[in-house]
């Protein structure tokens, strides 16, 4: 692993595992997509992970024109870098799945390493009520369903991203999804340094357990030796302690209402830059520094905020 001087904080704006009526702090409409990502760039986050939703339900949306609903104000507003989901929504087609980061050419965008049984259906039991009806057969149909990314669908999105300069956040839910990503690399389809999300706390994944945490780094470090910098996300009550971990061990960080609505045992976060202003907190405390967007470019080798189309 690359050794890092300063940290890395990603944010995670309000992604596809939460519902509306799981949080009214959710932003779902692209002015509350557009002020959550300003303010959480402004308390510190580099790096902005994005997805878009449907403003009538709150549903997870692949549109292209919703997300520039949101996108030119938030460049416009700070310089923290683009990083378009290629997740999307569950269930999406990849066609679906890649319209988004294939429009704007982001300089990142995430990539799934491997397929896994994504189950969130639990979350059912923390709703009282639901606002809208599609959240209830959305939860509940995870307890049935595999997150799809076999390797054709991964060398398509490589492929098809590639072509404008994107560069990727390689998320890795298994310590199998670590080989897929060596399989590529070795096959000459990407290069470092790579930038590797492990995604710990979703059921079909790996725990948050630090135990997790120190095997995942052990494999990625005889994978990738000191070509690729880590970063970690912890799903619900994990995150704060699990990525504080991530950065003593010399990575980087991702916190955000789309792992977690919580800023504290019990306690709602209000907005995205809560959970910035925590983590920056906490990592200060510990006389770790907060790497600037223009550092995390370099760091990640990015090819700037000017060649995008946003």
């Amino acid at each position: 692993m690359k050794a890092s001087k300063k940290v890395i904080v990603s944010c995670a704006i309000t992604g596809s595992i939460h519902t509306p009526s799981m949080s009214d702090k959710l932003p779902i409409t692209p002015a509350e997509i557009a002020e959550q990502s300003i303010a959480a760039a402004k308390a510190g986050a580099a790096i902005l992970h994005l997805h878009a939703r449907n403003p009538v339900d709150g549903s997870p949306s692949p549109d292209p024109d919703v997300f520039m609903e949101f996108l030119p104000e938030i460049k416009s507003e700070c310089d923290s870098i683009i990083n378009i989901t290629t997740g999307a929504g569950l269930g999406m087609t990849m066609d679906q799945r890649l319209a988004a980061a294939e429009s704007v050419a982001p300089e990142l965008a995430s990539m799934n390493m491997g397929s896994l049984n994504f189950n969130i259906s639990g979350a059912v039991g923390s709703v009282s009520e639901f606002k809208y009806p599609w959240e209830r057969p959305y939860l509940e149909g995870t307890k049935d369903f595999v997150l799809t990314n076999t390797f054709a669908q991964i060398e398509e999105g490589i492929e098809r991203l590639s072509t404008s300069g994107t560069r990727f956040e390689f998320e890795c839910y298994d310590i199998g999804h670590l080989y897929n990503l060596a399989h590529f690399r070795d096959r000459g389809l990407i290069d470092g340094p790579f930038f590797i999300q492990g995604i710990f706390g979703i059921l079909g994944g790996m725990g948050a357990d630090p135990e997790n945490l120190m095997h995942f780094k052990a494999t990625a470090d005889r994978l990738f030796g000191d070509d690729y910098h880590l970063s970690t996300l912890a799903a619900g009550r994990h995150q704060m302690k699990f990525v504080t971990l991530s950065a003593i061990l010399g990575g980087h960080v991702r916190v955000g209402l789309e792992d977690s609505l919580y800023l504290g045992k019990g306690q709602f976060a209000d907005n995205n830059a809560q959970q910035v202003t925590k983590i920056k907190g906490l990592l200060e405390q510990l006389s770790l520094e907060i790497a600037t967007p223009e550092e995390a470019r370099e760091m990640l080798a990015l090819k700037g905020a000017n060649k995008d189309k946003i």
